[in-house]
């Protein structure tokens, strides 16, 4: 088959890489892609909403797939575009992905399903926020109604922070802002494969949003990930899948809107069981990096079983190592990264553990440069976490970039379970 990827980053990287390796792939194209993909895509300078651009390269290469890897492109459309077109693909429908791109759906699906979720509301004006706001208690998350590239949640720990953090919101968002109640305990992504009626369990990683070590600082699209999670038990799984996986694709179904794609949810594990804090309808980034690198089925069959409806026939396979990525940064991210700078020693870095995945970069006379926030993700695998999380450290030190950074303590959770 041919098939065409759409994205440019980190995730996009790990799944042309995934989909390099199956059998089932005769040629793979990347749009627009990175300096990494290169090397194992053909990269075509496509925008990823520029629907009609990737329609006509679909046709004029006789591309069989397309999958899609952002979130802009899905709650966009393009998946209902490449439908009309009679263009076979992977990804959800933009009606079906408002389960992601507006929080205030969501909340509202989770209520009428029963989907144990945090307490909200929803606002259309600050200064009525402002009111709930200052008689609300403690910490208090206030939420863009919208796509936020993963950086559009706000835990305020005073009144003055949650007021700030309303204006900042209903300056960015469109659609309103969502306040909700802080949950507490330990956060995990889940992910599932659904073809609308069928679900089938994709596993678990654990992402580490906040930019500094010890998990502070502000919010990031995730400095790094690991998988398997420990803590997230089979018996938790069970839970998860009966409380709010089955009642989203059922009541998604139900309301015509048929889910078809990974289904990500954000869980919070609370002491009253798992509470679904956010959806997101596509891979996350960097969780996908470590999924991909612990998956042994073949990723492109079953997207195809996703697309064609069959996921019932099929099953999942991970091998029982596990993997961490590290993700690094140029500096000054998240608020004002430096793009251009060269980065070397990346083919010392790698090995049959560890694989570099780009997320920002682009080749200039030659050689690799940061062109994003999130640049590079040093990912590894390991027997546990902890011995990946030794290899991806070591691998980091053979990355000639001076202007880079990273968390120095990805996988801290685990690791501190693994050594008792």
């Amino acid at each position: 088959m041919k098939i065409l990827v759409i994205g440019s980053g980190g995730r996009e990287h790990a799944l042309c890489w995934a989909i390099a390796a199956s059998p089932l792939t005769a040629k793979l194209y990347c749009a627009p892609g990175n300096g990494g993909i290169l090397a194992i895509a053909e990269c075509a300078a496509i925008d990823v909403m520029d629907f009609a651009g990737i329609v006509s390269f679909v046709r004029r290469n006789d591309v069989d797939f397309v999958v899609i890897g952002p979130d802009n492109p899905i709650a966009g459309g393009l998946a209902d575009r490449l439908a009309l077109e009679g263009i076979k693909h992977f990804g959800p429908t933009k009606a079906a992905s408002e389960l992601e791109w507006s929080k205030g759906y969501a909340k509202d699906f989770c209520e009428a399903e029963g989907i144990p979720t945090a307490r909200y509301q929803r606002f259309q004006h600050a200064a009525s926020a402002k009111v709930y706001a200052s008689d609300h208690p403690l910490p208090i998350v206030v939420k863009a109604d919208g796509l936020a590239l993963g950086k559009g949640v706000i835990i305020a720990e005073t009144r003055a922070e949650a007021s700030a953090a309303i204006d900042a919101m209903f300056a960015s968002s469109a659609q309103g802002i969502v306040i909700e109640e802080f949950l507490e305990g330990e956060e995990i992504s889940y992910f599932v494969l659904s073809d609308g009626k069928h679900i089938l369990p994709f596993g678990a990683a654990q992402d580490h949003k906040r930019v500094g070590d010890g998990d502070v600082g502000a919010n990031t699209g995730g400095m790094g990930a690991y998988s398997p999670v420990a803590v997230f038990t089979p018996e938790l799984e069970q839970l998860t899948l009966e409380r709010i996986i089955r009642p989203t694709i059922l009541g998604m179904k139900a309301r015509g809107r048929p889910y078809k794609g990974v289904l990500f949810a954000g869980l919070m594990l609370t002491k009253d069981g798992p509470k679904l804090i956010e959806y997101n309808a596509r891979f996350g980034d960097p969780e996908c990096q470590v999924l991909m690198m612990r998956l042994k089925s073949d990723i492109v069959a079953l997207m195809l079983g996703v697309a064609d409806g069959v996921l019932h026939s099929m099953d999942v396979r991970f091998d029982t190592s596990a993997a961490l990525t590290v993700v690094m940064a140029a500096t000054g991210y998240p608020d004002s990264p430096k793009k251009g700078s060269v980065i070397r020693g990346l083919d010392d870095a790698a090995d049959n553990d560890v694989v570099v995945f780009h997320a920002g970069t682009a080749i200039r006379d030659g050689e690799i440069v940061a062109n994003g926030g999130r640049v590079l993700n040093v990912t590894a695998r390991g027997k546990n976490v902890t011995q990946a999380q030794g290899r991806a450290y070591q691998a980091i030190k053979s990355v000639d970039w001076a202007e880079g950074f990273c968390r120095k303590d990805i996988g801290w959770r685990a690791i501190k379970r693994e050594q008792g």
